[in-house]
């Protein structure tokens, strides 16, 4: 048996799964945490890479490996390889005012869109490098090199300084279209052009582990290029062109696998490259997943509780709406919005109706998501860790308008990133692997949910 590994860095955790790299069925996996806050020393990382990759009985007789990772998130190098400061994550909202200023700078948000694919909002890399270049002056002079969490670690693993499409169409200074570094934004942002990596192609070789790594029961392990989040997320769970994906996670997003570059001069959708040689069309929420823990925290309730709970109360929670802008947001751009209830009243204040408020606003906030990208497919496939309620299964298809299916569930960053890893081994597409069991899930539309969403979401 070829054995391959794939690894999820993530927001919160590191995972880490061995496969089969001919029909991927799982042989063993381990994970470790990360530290909470938006902005971390990437030696966390590397420490949680090293204990899931133990807890998964080592890379003992794994011949690829492949790094997924979470995007955006700026890791600042000087001369001898050292970080120089933290992290700052994705969802480090500081660089909101930068973002502004580089979008008003360049000529508005159609020109970024024409640039890059993307309207930088402060998600992205290059804004986080405006800001560091703003309030942290003596860090960007010490700044020789850039690179992004998947970077990081693939060079910690095998030495080479290397990206891929997908994560580096993320950093609003690469051009999905053109294929190539715009260094020209970038020493517009920052005021200099750091060292970058090299972008691979989909099934470029990113070297080999080396001895030097430590890494537990390692012999040669060859590394493919890896990728962001999304992207491997998309290989994992085997989307189509004509699917859209829609993932609760930390953040929530909304993205679809074309065959051309977009550029969507609102800014809405962020025309990202993916890990295939396509293009991965993608609107992110800030808010997703972590809109049910708020919620049960409230409520003093488990999430399973906060599910009973949300299917007991009506469709549409007796008018009571939850706009879940709890950490400021994404999209729509509200760097400084606040979550808010609106239709509170003796009849709907109640634990089931506001259960069903967070489980309808966090939909319908993703159904937004869902629109922007402009398609109408015939099903959407709802992963992550949110997708594991049951509520918000059966409640997904009547906000969103269409059925719903929940591949078997998994992790799909990882297994994307193993799927990577077993592409790297031979075959001119990723391997077709085995498909677990997938929930179906229909109901009738409930437009006045969305309706009754749409009216309250822009108050303040």
């Amino acid at each position: 048996m070829t054995l391959v590994a794939g690894v999820d860095s993530s927001t919160q955790s590191c995972k880490v799964v061995i496969r089969d790299a001919r029909t991927g069925a799982l042989v063993r996996q381990g994970r470790a945490t990360h530290p909470e806050g938006t902005e971390v020393d990437p030696g966390a990382w590397w420490e949680a890479l090293q204990e899931a990759i133990a807890r998964a009985g080592g890379l003992d007789g794994v011949e690829a490996m492949s790094v997924g990772a979470q995007q955006h998130g700026m890791v600042c190098l000087d001369e001898s390889g050292d970080v120089v400061r933290k992290a700052l994550l994705w969802n480090d909202t500081r660089s909101a005012g930068a973002a502004a200023d580089l979008v008003k700078e360049l000529g508005g948000p159609e020109v970024w869109a024409e640039a890059v694919g993307s309207v930088p909002v402060a998600s992205f890399t290059v804004t986080k490098l405006r800001w560091l270049a703003e309030h942290e002056p003596d860090s960007a002079r010490r700044t020789a090199r850039v690179c992004l969490p998947h970077d990081w670690l693939t060079w910690r693993l095998g030495g080479e300084f290397v990206t891929d499409r997908g994560d580096a169409s993320g950093t609003g200074y690469w051009s999905p279209a053109t294929g190539a570094y715009r260094t020209d934004l970038l020493r517009t942002a920052f005021g200099a052009v750091p060292g970058l990596p090299e972008v691979l192609g989909p099934r470029d070789s990113a070297g080999e582990v080396r001895p030097a790594a430590g890494v537990s029961g390692a012999g040669t392990v060859r590394l493919a290029p890896g990728t962001g989040d999304n992207m491997a997320a998309a290989l994992g769970v085997g989307a189509l062109p004509g699917d859209v994906v829609v993932s609760i996670g930390t953040s929530g997003t909304a993205f679809a696998v074309a065959a051309s570059p977009s550029a969507d001069p609102t800014g809405s959708v962020a025309g990202f490259a993916d890990a295939t040689g396509r293009f991965l069309p993608l609107v992110a929420t800030l808010n997703a997943a972590r809109v049910l823990d708020a919620a049960a925290r409230m409520l003093g309730v488990g999430l399973d509780e906060l599910g009973r709970l949300a299917l007991e109360a009506p469709s549409g929670a007796g008018g009571l709406v939850h706009v879940p802008y709890l950490e400021g947001e994404r999209t729509p751009n509200l760097p400084t919005a606040t979550g808010s209830l609106h239709g509170l009243t003796l009849a709907t204040s109640t634990p089931a109706h506001l259960a069903r408020a967070a489980v309808e606003g966090m939909l319908c906030h993703l159904a937004d998501a869902f629109d922007a990208l402009g398609l109408d497919p015939a099903r959407v496939l709802l992963i992550g860790g949110g997708a594991r309620s049951e509520a918000v299964r059966r409640i997904a298809p009547a906000v969103f308008g269409r059925p719903v299916v929940v591949p078997e569930p998994g992790e799909y960053v990882a297994d994307g990133a193993a799927r990577q890893a077993a592409w790297l081994l031979g075959g001119d597409e990723p391997p077709e692997w085995e498909a677990g069991k997938a929930e179906h899930y229909e109901a009738d539309p409930a437009p006045e949910v969305r309706a009754r969403y749409a009216e309250v979401r822009g108050l303040r």
